[in-house]
């Protein structure tokens, strides 16, 4: 499954560390995330879809809309 967290932080500018830091986690196993060597877990998805203002279906590749759902 292609993530979209990579682009998505290269998109705002930021560093794996930044993001790795916000998920309260190593930037090493982050890297790992990004490069689909590990499962990324459904907590980290969320805060993720949060962070960026997006949905979870956008961030794995479910749907092209980034636009997030209503709450």
């Amino acid at each position: 499954m292609e993530l979209r967290i990579r682009d998505l932080r290269e998109d705002a500018d930021l560093t794996q560390r930044q993001i790795a830091e916000y998920l309260l986690c190593d930037q090493s196993l982050y890297s790992k995330y990004e490069r689909g060597e590990r499962a990324l877990p459904l907590e980290c998805a969320v805060k993720l879809a949060q962070f960026y203002g997006t949905s979870v279906d956008y961030l794995v590749g479910l749907t092209k809309d980034s636009t997030p759902y209503p709450k």
